[in-house]
């Protein structure tokens, strides 16, 4: 019986001529054999000119029992005599049978050559169980009791014969490639490239995979299976990665750098996620499935775990609520019987699924706990960090010498290669591939300039990788320059999350905000860039901002002024605050966040609609500017209308930071003049809050932590 894997895997092309197979089957005698001369015909007449490329020989023996099946049934229609009912029930079975062969067949003439090869065993296996289920069928069949020509019971006879004596056949040959074919990831798990000469002729000559548009289809349908992974297809998700990696290698060691179906025209791809950034790729961020957020920070989870009450939230999420002194869940309210933290590897595998399916890279995270096992299988295996790495050293030595049409497609194919793994983003950065990728980034070719930027991000990822960058001559110049005049939008919103990525190393900030129209840039985009575009450019200004010699620097640009009216922008408000609330512990971060005329109120807003953790930032931000401002700012924060009221909501429904900011904030108002005609009571409100005596000191010592959570996306 075909397996259900081959079910979903067809199910899952959407083929709709399997929607008539799944018609009810409660038919009359007359209705159902005609039904099944209609789908046995149908089988017959799509397949019978078709020739498999493997499984030649089981393909034309089902064939032609299908033939013989709809001899047997046009012979009972022409008769019109009447069926026994155990002839019914056979022929009930028999509709299933002829549907298990169409998935059956639909699946070879649908799965790419390597993949057929891969699963050469396993289907040979669904070939032999038809069979076995034909010959059963004609066991029980009641030959003598239906009305048949001598003709056609003599062929229903030798093909029951047949049936029974019917062994599993594996094509010997097609074996034999299936082996070779594991043969070179063997060679490449230890740490030997396959001859040039063998792996031609087990591509072009044996498989006749014969340009670089073949090869392309035989990586992307290996993709999908690995996409579409569900546990019950056999090898394993990081075998297949190997085959991946040994196809890809094959693809430029044979067929060299033209260009093939993918395409290199902006917004042309047939499938996105193997192109380009495009808008179509950035709305995939923007949409990802509720359940796969966490209901604390709305962002996807990246290490699901469940709680005592059966909640699921982000691991990193989750811990935080729970450090913070909660002892509730914050989803039901309910209290927590133990505080420990459970793995939800079956979410996880759906999240994993879903982010490979659409582009999205999603490395294992780093924890210690067992949970960490549950990735063994998707983490590459050796032959295929070895196989990317003899890849990488093709297209780095096109990036060197190569034609420019060259040059873009290994600038495309590196960025792709170092979407996923620091293995990969390692080896690419040693073998000498950011000086090329730099030059790219000036190029006039909007296509190169965007994969070269991408990959530059995506190798920034790995943090050893980040000193190569800032110390190879001229590269931050040119990321600045492809953010500031970048020929796609693309283009200049990945330069600005490179930017962020490399400022993550607090050494490197000063340098990046010094760089003629870095912060200038990352301003504008923060004011007229698209949404992903904002988001790009306000963490990049809040890495900028914690760096306490930028802050002149970031006033000068107009980086300031952008934050405020980002203040009211959903989606990069929270990290805007955050910003601003590291700006203005300065006496001249104060002095310019007093003079923009919206920021008061566009903190005193964030407050009252924000994110728990945009009121925590919005909070400080206003507690700083007083402290750093001088006694006219105050009055002007003290005079700001619903301030007294926000602040007593905060002190009691905010989170533990923004308890303690609040109160401080109180505390500072008390001492002005007339303070009490505003706020007298408030001391008390944050008594009941809960807060210790050791909080109260600790929040006039300049405690103003401003805690984010932000990843750098990698394209």
């Amino acid at each position: 019986m075909a397996t259900a894997a081959i079910f979903s895997s067809l199910r899952r092309r959407r083929s709709p001529s399997l929607q008539a197979f799944l018609a009810p089957v409660d038919l009359t005698d007359v209705a159902l054999i005609q039904t099944l001369v209609t789908i046995s015909s149908e089988l017959v007449s799509c397949f019978s000119t078709k020739s498999f490329f493997f499984q030649r020989k089981n393909f034309r023996s089902l064939i032609r029992k299908i033939e013989v099946f709809l001899v047997l049934l046009e012979c009972l229609r022409d008769s019109g005599s009447p069926l026994p009912s155990t002839a019914l029930l056979c022929f009930k079975e028999l509709y299933l049978l002829l549907y298990r062969c169409k998935i059956l067949l639909d699946y070879c003439g649908q799965s790419s050559k390597l993949w057929l090869l891969i699963q050469n065993h396993s289907i040979s296996g669904h070939f032999h169980d038809l069979n076995q289920e034909i010959s059963t069928l004609l066991d029980v069949f009641p030959v003598n009791d239906v009305e048949l020509s001598d003709d056609v019971r003599e062929q229903v006879d030798l093909m029951q014969r047949h049936a029974k004596k019917a062994k599993l056949y594996i094509d010997k040959k097609d074996d034999s490639l299936r082996v070779k074919f594991f043969y070179f990831l063997d060679e490449f798990e230890n740490g030997k490239v396959p001859n040039h000469v063998e792996l031609r002729s087990f591509f072009v000559e044996n498989l006749k995979i014969k340009d670089a548009k073949s090869c392309r289809t035989e990586i992307e349908f290996l993709e999908e299976q690995i996409a579409n992974h569900e546990g019950d297809v056999e090898p394993t998700a990081a075998v297949l990665n190997g085959f991946v990696a040994v196809t890809r290698y094959c693809r430029f060691l044979l067929f060299g750098f033209e260009e093939d179906e993918v395409g290199l025209g902006i917004g042309n791809q047939k499938k996105p996620r193997k192109g380009l950034i495009t808008q179509e790729i950035a709305d995939t961020f923007l949409s990802v499935p509720k359940d796969f957020c966490c209901p604390i920070s709305l962002d996807l989870m990246h290490d699901p775990v469940i709680i005592s009450t059966g909640q699921t939230y982000d691991r990193s999420s989750i811990t935080r609520w729970l450090e913070e002194g909660h002892c509730s869940c914050p989803k039901t309210g309910q209290m927590l019987v133990h505080t420990r933290l459970f793995p939800n590897r079956a979410l996880r595998n759906l999240i994993m699924q879903w982010c490979t399916a659409h582009g999205i890279p999603c490395d294992p995270p780093e924890t210690t706990d067992t949970s960490a096992d549950f990735f063994a299988a998707a983490l590459p295996s050796k032959a295929a960090i070895e196989a990317n790495r003899a890849t990488a050293e093709l297209l780095i030595e096109q990036l060197a010498n190569g034609l420019q049409a060259a040059k873009t497609v290994a600038a495309r194919e590196i960025r792709l290669l170092a979407k996923t793994g620091k293995e990969n983003r390692a080896f690419i950065a040693k073998a000498g591939a950011i000086p090329h990728l730099r030059k790219l980034l000036s190029s006039h070719n909007p296509v190169a300039q965007e994969n070269s930027v991408t990959a530059m991000l995506n190798l920034s990822i790995y943090d050893k990788n980040k000193s190569h960058i800032m110390d190879e001559n001229g590269c931050l110049a040119s990321i600045v320059e492809v953010l500031r005049f970048g020929l796609t939008t693309e283009a200049r919103e990945n330069a600005a999350a490179t930017l962020f990525s490399l400022s993550a190393v607090h050494d490197y900030k000063k340098k990046i905000a010094d760089e003629s129209g870095a912060v200038e840039a990352l301003a504008g985009l923060l004011r007229v860039g698209t949404r992903r575009g904002k988001k790009d450019a306000v963490t990049a200004l809040f890495n900028l901002s914690t760096h306490t010699d930028n802050c002149l620097r970031m006033i000068e640009a107009g980086a300031v002024a952008a934050l405020v009216g980002a203040l009211g922008t959903e989606g990069v408000a929270e990290e805007a605050a955050g910003a601003l609330a590291l700006i203005v512990r300065q006496q001249i971060g104060a002095a310019a966040v007093g003079k923009e005329e919206m920021a008061v109120a566009g903190l005193i807003g964030m407050m009252r609609c924000g994110t728990p953790r945009g009121k925590e930032n919005a909070v400080a931000a206003l507690l700083e500017l007083c402290r750093s401002g001088g006694a006219a700012t105050t009055e002007r924060v003290v005079k700001a209308p619903a301030l007294a009221g926000l602040l007593q909501t905060l002190l009691f429904t905010g989170t533990k930071r923004a308890r303690r900011k609040a109160a401080s904030l109180a505390r500072v108002f008390q001492r002005c003049e007339n303070a009490s005609l505003h706020f007298g009571g408030l001391g008390v409100g944050y008594a009941f809050a809960g807060n210790s005596a050791a909080n109260r000191d600790s929040s006039f010592t300049g405690d103003v932590s401003v805690p984010m959570s932000m990843s750098v996306p990698v394209l």
